[in-house]
């Protein structure tokens, strides 16, 4: 049976895992959609963290418990976002203008900077999370929350007053679709969220880098959204998982540096 759900229709568009088939994506249900995707996030989150967790209890090490952790999160996503990161590299990495660069990110393949690129951040997260300040549970902590805060920038990067540099595809869906208003509710909930958890858990100071950490992790996405846009004159599917991936990155290593 088809949903109209915004939840369950995120849920079956941005992971792989089991979800009712989605209905026919009109502009209400996408607006529905990418409003609830820092919720998706945050589920997608737990079963990292539950990952995580197993990993830390068997006494593999934190390196392996963040890895298994990601690598949890990337399968449930059908590696959609690393994808995403992967095309959107090559095509900043080619230096084409922007009608060029578009043609090679829609490209199946992957080129050398694409590959790299995952790597990059991949191990980035890894390191970052083997952090001495992350150790433990802080670890599960922060693959549960990185996902829902990371989300939050691409929710941001479907506004209004921003472009789509196609007229149709996965991304033109969800391009200028959501009000300001839906995305200062969602940062401020996913910022309670992060900070409210950790304050709990591990006490004022958790809570206080966290959100530092939320802040910087939606800088960064802004920040990275613009260039983006300079180079490409609009955004894509793919570009909204870059934007997943590099803000996810920028927020677990500011947690790790100051957790």
């Amino acid at each position: 049976m088809a949903t109209r759900n915004g939840l369950l229709a995120a849920w079956g568009l941005f992971t792989v895992l089991p979800a009712p088939v989605v209905a026919e994506v009109d502009e209400r249900l996408a607006v529905r959609a990418i409003a609830s995707m820092p919720w998706v996030g945050l589920g997608l989150g737990l079963i990292a963290g539950l990952g995580c967790a197993i990993v830390t209890v068997a006494g593999g090490g934190q390196p392996l418990a963040i890895a298994a952790g990601l690598a949890i999160l990337a399968l449930c996503t059908g590696f959609l976002h690393l994808d995403g990161l992967a095309d959107t590299a090559d095509g900043l990495g080619s230096r084409k203008p922007a009608h060029e660069a578009l043609t090679i990110m829609r490209q199946s393949d992957i080129g050398p900077m694409g590959v790299t690129a995952i790597i990059l951040v991949l191990a980035l997260e890894i390191a970052a999370g083997g952090s001495g300040h992350l150790d433990g549970w802080r670890g599960v902590w922060l693959l549960v929350t990185m996902p829902m805060v990371a989300r939050v920038s691409a929710l941001s990067a479907t506004g209004r007053w921003i472009l789509s540099a196609h007229k149709k595809g996965f991304g033109a869906l969800f391009a200028g679709k959501t009000h300001p208003a839906t995305i200062v509710v969602a940062s401020v909930i996913a910022a309670v969220i992060a900070a409210g958890s950790g304050w709990l858990l591990f006490g004022w100071r958790a809570a206080l880098v966290a959100v530092c950490a939320c802040l910087a992790s939606w800088v960064f996405g802004v920040a990275w959204r613009r260039h983006i846009l300079a180079r490409l004159g609009g955004l894509t599917g793919d570009t909204f998982g870059s934007l997943v991936e590099m803000s996810g990155l920028a927020y677990l290593l500011t947690l790790a540096l100051f957790a």
